[in-house]
């Protein structure tokens, strides 16, 4: 379409998704300048049950090229031993394929994504986000953490404090 701005890809895996879930942000954050993806393995094996509103809500389910499936055999090898999920290597795989930054709060996957120069960021950016751009107000981000916190997050929570403290001052 000629004139039309294509938004910056973000690559995301499933614990970002289910952050912003829980704490009612997913509305807000699709509606940011970004198109978010995830690889479409871990849609159906991890969100599609409970989370089937994604795609709906613009979440796109990509498939990853032959290269990238052989890279992941090749990551499973050298970072199997850290924890780090085959569907996180998946997202970070996508990631490298789509020349995109990825989306994840699992901090092994996050030193993962530092070793493997892949651009990663957290819940915690996602919520400057939607608070720099004026899209939640700082009484919604305060209870959308609330419910994270309730749901189980594995959220830093000092940086959370250190964040929800910096947005109080430009209140």
């Amino acid at each position: 379409m000629w004139g039309a701005v294509s938004k910056t890809l973000l690559i995301s895996d499933a614990n970002i998704l289910i952050d912003m879930d829980a704490g009612g942000l997913l509305e807000p954050m699709f509606s940011l300048e970004y198109t978010f993806a995830t690889p479409d393995m871990l849609y159906q094996e991890e969100l599609a049950e409970l989370h089937p509103h994604l795609l709906d809500m613009g979440l796109k389910a990509m498939e990853l090229s032959e290269d990238t499936v052989q890279q992941l055999v090749e990551f499973s090898q050298t970072y199997g031993h850290t924890g780090v999920s085959s569907y996180d290597l998946a997202s970070m795989g996508l990631a490298q394929q789509e020349q995109a930054p990825l989306l994840t709060g699992d901090r092994k996957l996050h030193q993962v994504c530092i070793q493997e120069n892949v651009e990663v960021h957290g819940s915690l950016w996602l919520v400057n986000e939607l608070h720099s751009t004026k899209i939640v107000s700082f009484d919604e981000i305060e209870l959308a953490y609330e419910r994270m916190k309730a749901d189980g997050s594995r959220l830093p929570w000092d940086e959370v404090k250190n964040q929800l403290k910096r947005f109080r001052k430009k209140k």
